[in-house]
């Protein structure tokens, strides 16, 4: 495929002082941690504090806990935990010792976590005491108990229910040094994150040391005229397991020698206590999480002018909020974009007074290239949509054990998103709509066929099709469309706890609406964008790209 439109990257011109290319050699991950001042507070958490000294001190003890469990470079080491300390300490331990980070949702049920399992098959799985009951007997793994709060009496206590259990704070006290490992950082694998990619079939994005110490550095020259001349510290509501999270949260934080205020749960009281103690300057997040917090702030008089810079990911940032929160706060909040096959971040809004401000994903981060094509591969015309592909150093390696599914969506060294797009002239973009049919509820990926897969297990439910809708506070909520069987009385208050059941929380259907038929293509194919736009109250019409 060649270059003809895009060739000019008219994006650039607006960069300011922010370079065109990243020009950092690749690097191991771990190196984030490396050449801080020990004494640095780098963690908060519960009111405790982590120096970078103790953490990176923590980290080689969890590498050579696990050269001692057998671990080898290449393993991978699934992580069943909210954001707390040992999720740092295990996550960078894990790194040092050559492994690959699994980063699970703690709010899996135990089917969904055990689709996850039986792909990554990991030689050790970390989970908290609380965790327990997700754990059937026997897995082909060993398990380690996390207290979040670091109680090891807690840890030891659940390990009495589980047969050959092992605990953190024994590795935690470990004296000896892990070996050195060596890494590739463009080849070698840091993290396995899950994502239904185009399907909705879960699928391990490979990412590598490089695809994701990449990414933190492009966040960080995008960010630089924000950043503090001593040291900044960064709100982390979002999950760590999250590859958002984890990248302009936890990866960017201490690369810059920030310090990352550690919630479990996201909460405006929760938030509001952090702020109100900690006095946070950079705060990633969800579009919710700005509402929230705002809001709360609004009704309280608590004061917010701390905060300097807010990147929001992981659905569509409405203006009003943004303009809410910049005035609450006195500082920046702009969209960005990206996908877990990108570690995440591939476009944002410029964060600088001297660019355009326009609605949007903003223009691509540097070192990003970026086409938007056909059906066919061919580029399309300025201002027209097609579907957006990208290449970069964060983009994956591919899919975990999945070489089909790599082809499809790396082609030639392009990464086709799903996703179609529209450029103007000035070189900002657009999401006009997802060729993937990904609903996106405060901040998670949910997969309608996930959804749909467990209605159907629902006795009456002859048909099922499962559409996101505008949500003021989520961004979008899930509704179902429901045909029943012929003689069939649905009870939907107990379909609703059947889902709950099965899935978790915020993958439940908010909304049920049974009707008589489904629309279909002609090969009978459901037609969910029709449903969609009858749910939004559209007139439904053709997608870009989609048949």
């Amino acid at each position: 495929m060649t270059m003809k439109t895009w060739d000019a990257k008219p994006w650039l011109r607006f960069y300011d002082d922010v370079p065109h290319e990243i020009t950092e050699q690749p690097a191991s991950l771990y190196q984030v941690l490396e050449g801080k001042d020990p004494e640095r507070i780098a963690l908060v958490f519960n009111e405790e504090t982590m120096t970078y000294g103790e953490l990176q001190q923590n980290t080689e003890r969890v590498a050579a806990a696990l050269d001692a469990l057998g671990i080898e470079p290449g393993d991978r080491v699934a992580l069943l935990l909210p954001n707390c300390f040992a999720f740092v300490e295990l996550y960078y331990g894990i790194l040092r010792r050559g492994a690959i980070v699994v980063a699970l949702n703690p709010l899996y049920t135990p089917a969904e976590l055990a689709v996850l399992l039986l792909d990554a098959r990991p030689k050790a799985l970390v989970v908290p005491v609380e965790g327990l009951s997700k754990l059937p007997v026997g897995m082909p793994f060993s398990v380690v108990f996390a207290d979040i709060a670091g109680q090891s009496a807690r840890e030891h206590e659940a390990a009495t229910h589980y047969p050959g259990a092992l605990c953190l704070s024994d590795w935690l006290n470990l004296d000896a040094p892990a070996p050195p490992v060596t890494i590739n950082p463009t080849e070698d694998v840091a993290v396995l994150q899950y994502t239904g990619g185009t399907t909705g079939t879960p699928k391990g994005a490979m990412l590598t040391h490089w695809n994701l110490l990449s990414n933190a550095i492009q966040s960080r020259w995008w960010m630089q005229h924000l950043l503090s001349e001593q040291q900044d510290t960064i709100l982390l509501g979002l999950p760590l397991f999250h590859v958002y999270g984890m990248t302009v949260g936890m990866n960017l934080g201490l690369l810059i020698g920030a310090r990352l205020l550690l919630l479990p749960r996201f909460t405006p009281e929760s938030a509001a206590q952090m702020v109100q103690s900690y006095h946070p300057t950079i705060f990633p997040g969800a579009p919710t999480m700005y509402v929230a917090l705002e809001a709360y702030a609004r009704h309280t008089h608590l004061d917010l002018s701390s905060i300097r810079c807010c990147i929001s990911g992981s659905a569509p940032l409405p203006l009003h909020v943004q303009e809410e929160f910049e005035r609450a706060t006195g500082g920046k909040l702009v969209e960005g974009y990206g996908l877990s096959e990108a570690s995440p971040v591939t476009h944002c809004q410029p964060l600088w007074d001297e660019a355009p401000r326009k609605s949007g994903i903003g223009i691509p981060y540097p070192s990003t290239s970026v086409r938007i094509v056909d059906d066919n591969g061919h580029d399309v015309q300025i201002g027209e949509p097609g579907e957006l592909v990208l290449a970069g150093p964060q983009v994956m390696k591919g899919y975990w054990n999945r070489p089909e599914e790599t082809a499809d969506v790396l082609r030639e060294g392009w990464l086709f998103t799903g996703d179609i797009a529209i450029m103007d002239q000035e070189g900002y973009f657009q999401i006009v709509d997802r060729k993937k049919d990904v609903i996106i509820c405060s901040g998670f990926n949910v997969y309608p066929r996930e959804v749909e897969e467990v209605l159907y297990q629902y006795p009456g439910i002859q048909e099922a099709s499962v559409v996101g809708i505008p949500d003021d506070y989520r961004g979008e909520t899930i509704k179902a469309y429901i045909v029943s069987r012929p003689q069939s009385l649905l009870d939907l208050d107990d379909l609703n706890a059947f889902c709950r059941q099965r899935l978790a929380a915020y993958k439940v259907p908010r909304f049920y609406e049974v009707v008589d038929t489904l629309p279909k293509s002609a090969v009978g194919k459901i037609l969910r964008r029709v449903l969609r736009a009858e749910a939004r109250g559209e007139e439904p019409t053709a997608t870009p790209n989609t048949p």
